[in-house]
């Protein structure tokens, strides 16, 4: 059988205190002792030995820059014109520039059509704009469950 030797001798010890003492960064000291800087800051948590940091030390954060309104929100309003436009209706969205999945793209709505006469294709009408649907196929993706109930 093996013998595994303790990782944190009397030694190591006595040398993780005395280079925690001469301001050594924890990876500064597992590379003069021969441990992890994981196994320094571990040793060093359960010794009880932290560091003070002044206020100068901590950096401080830059700003985080606005680029207009959150995504969920703008989505939200065009979601709300969109009903407050036109009345919902069950009448079925006529998708007059049907495309397959090679011809899609971002300018055309990407609402599946599927009859039973005519191959699988894609809605391909102009979607509203943020959105990957035109405006009828919009309706029926973001229904609200006042509309679904009623």
């Amino acid at each position: 059988m093996f013998a595994t030797l303790p990782t944190w001798t009397v030694e190591r010890v006595d040398l993780l205190k005395a280079h925690f003492a001469a301001g050594l960064s924890c990876r500064q000291i597992a590379a003069e002792i021969g441990v992890s800087r994981n196994a320094v800051i571990g040793k060093l948590s359960r010794l009880g030995l932290t560091r003070e940091k002044s206020g100068d030390e901590f950096r401080p954060r830059k700003p985080r820059e606005r680029r207009g309104r959150p995504v969920p929100r703008l989505q939200y309003e065009m979601l709300r014109q969109v009903y407050d436009e036109t009345a919902f209706t069950d009448t079925p969205v006529i998708s007059e520039q049907r495309c397959s999945l090679f011809e899609l793209s971002k300018e055309r709505c990407r609402w599946p059509v599927n009859s039973e006469n005519e191959a699988f294709a894609f809605c391909g009408n102009p979607p509203l704009a943020g959105l990957p649907y035109c405006t009828g196929h919009t309706r029926l993706a973001y229904r609200s469950l006042a509309r679904r109930a009623g």
